[in-house]
This record gives structure tokens, C-alpha cells and sequence, in this order.
């Protein structure tokens, strides 16, 4: 993949310094410079000790990434949403498992993906899984396409400027129509699975908002995470006192869904490489949206 920049009076006068800050990392420029890739300024390779002027075209072509023989490729489909050169978001259905475990190696997101890429023979076949979810949570995921996006998303992320909006299920109809949920989430002491909510855990925000009061005592939440803990929406609303629907690791009951009414449904970010302005909707799965449609007071 190739990635240029123009310089401009802004920018660093040294082709290393100016690379950092465009949000090439220090690993990056080494594997690039080490295993096959180059660096061009005006078309001419160069090193990345090269002074720039004003003007200057700068591009970076980044070494093949070659996939990973351990990642079984398989043949299912992909629900795509958006793609480009940089990145491949994906509708998860419910029950698939985003990457393989040591107690399942069989079909995942990361080998569908695999095996669209090897179909479509793409340059990069490393599978770059920006952001994962749960089982049996549906909705939107990212894939970036090489080191370079996956690293640029990830800054995104560290500074919370990726925006991802969940809609849920819960039992009990809430009180208020928005706030937040602040409290700290730790591992449960007797699991390996299970979070809790406690005063040594690590700082954890949820907003929710109420989208919809529906019959058999549930309520349709749209929740947004100001914090990325592991199981963080369903120990907050448990802690709030409205448990997932279908959660019993939480307090849910299993009565109306078999498993948590949990959906990603929205993306919405400034892409790294345009610096337009992306946004992607996911619809809810049909269990979900069933209970929506027929449960309405």
C-alpha cells in the first residue's frame, strides 16, 4: 500500500521527524525500511535522514504483509458495510467469535476475513482486527488492512475520537431519560470471565439514553462508552439495576432471548488517511428488532 503527503510550511524538515508526525511510529519506519518497503520524495527513493522543502511529495510504500499461516482462511460470508484501501467494517452476526481461541480455531471473523482477502488477492493479507466483540453481540466491527491503518486507528482510540453508539435491551423500564454510569470495573474474584463493579477497579463511563419503553417490562437503550472495559455495558446496567436481556452472567433472564441484547450499531469517524468524515450504521439483528416491533406499549 501506498500512502503520500505533501510538505508543507507546518511540517517537520526531516523525512524521519515529518513520517512520526503523520502517525508512522518508530516501528513502523524500521519494518519499512528493513523489510522491503521504500520511502520516495519526488518519486526518488530516499533515506529517512533526507531533508525536505516545501513542496515535496512523500510516499510510502510499505512492505507486503504476508498472512499469517496459523489463521485457517475459510469460505463464509461477510456482511461488509464500508471498505476502502485502508480499512474493511463488517455487520457481526450473533454467535460468531471475533478471533481464535485456544478452545476454538474453527470459523471466526479474523478467518472469514483472511479468506476474503486471499479471494480477492489483495497486496496485505494480514488480518489487522481493530475492535472486537463479544460472542454473542452483533453489530459493527473494524478491520484495518496493514500495520500503518491499524496503527492510525489505534491512535484514534487512545484519544476516545472514534465514536461507537451500542443499542440494548434491558429489564425494567429506566426512571431517567439519560445520564451516565460511573463506576469502576474489576475481575470478578471468582472468575475468569466475570467483571464487577468495585471501589479498586479501573475508572469506567457509560451514557445511556432511553430510545423506547416496550411491554414485559424491558426498555430499548442507545449507550455510548466513554471507557473500554471489558464487559462494560452489561456490569454497568446489572450495577444500574437493569440487566440485559437474555444476560444471566449479569442478572438477565434468558425468558424472552437466549442470549444478551447487545447490538453495535454506529461508527462514526474522521478518517485518518482523507480526513473525512465516516459514518456506519449496522440495523438490529432480527431477534432484537422482533422484540422491538411486537413488544411496543
Amino acid at each position: 500500500m501506498t500512502v503520500k503527503w505533501q510538505v508543507t510550511e507546518k511540517d517537520p524538515k526531516r523525512l524521519k521527524e515529518f513520517l512520526k508526525e503523520k502517525g508512522v511510529s518508530r516501528r513502523i519506519i524500521g519494518r519499512t525500511k528493513f523489510h522491503g518497503g521504500t520511502f520516495l520524495v519526488n518519486e526518488q527513493e530516499e533515506r529517512v535522514r533526507k531533508e525536505l522543502e516545501i513542496g515535496d511529495v512523500v510516499e510510502l510504500n510499505l512492505p507486503i504483509e504476508e498472512p499469517n499461516p496459523d489463521l485457517i482462511a475459510t469460505d463464509e460470508p461477510l456482511d461488509i458495510l464500508f471498505e476502502d484501501d485502508h480499512y474493511l467494517i463488517i455487520n457481526k452476526p450473533v454467535g460468531l467469535i471475533s478471533v481464535p481461541s485456544p478452545a476454538h480455531r474453527g470459523d471466526t471473523v479474523a478467518s472469514r476475513v483472511k479468506g476474503y482477502y486471499l479471494h480477492q488477492n489483495y497486496r496485505h493479507k494480514v488480518v489487522h482486527v481493530v475492535t472486537r466483540l463479544d460472542r454473542y453481540t452483533s453489530g459493527v466491527m473494524l478491520i484495518a488492512k496493514n500495520t500503518l491503518a491499524h496503527s492510525m486507528m489505534g491512535n484514534l482510540l487512545n484519544h476516545q475520537e472514534l465514536e461507537k453508539h451500542y443499542e440494548a435491551l434491558v429489564h425494567g423500564h429506566l426512571e431517567q431519560e439519560e445520564g451516565l454510569i460511573d463506576a469502576p470495573i474489576a475481575r470478578s474474584p471468582d472468575s475468569i470471565i466475570e467483571r464487577i463493579v468495585a471501589p479498586h477497579g479501573k475508572p469506567s463511563i457509560t451514557q445511556y439514553k432511553m430510545m423506547q419503553r416496550l411491554e414485559n417490562d424491558i426498555s430499548h437503550v442507545r449507550l455510548s462508552l466513554h471507557t473500554g472495559r471489558t464487559h462494560q455495558i452489561r456490569v454497568h446496567m446489572s450495577h444500574f439495576g437493569h440487566p440485559l436481556v437474555g444476560d444471566d452472567l449479569y442478572g438477565g433472564s434468558k425468558e424472552l432471548l437466549d442470549r444478551q441484547a447487545l447490538h453495535c450499531a454506529h461508527y462514526g469517524f474522521d478518517h485518518p488517511f482523507t480526513g473525512e468524515r465516516v459514518e456506519i450504521e449496522a440495523p438490529l439483528p432480527m431477534d432484537m428488532q422482533e422484540l422491538v416491533d411486537e413488544k411496543v406499549e
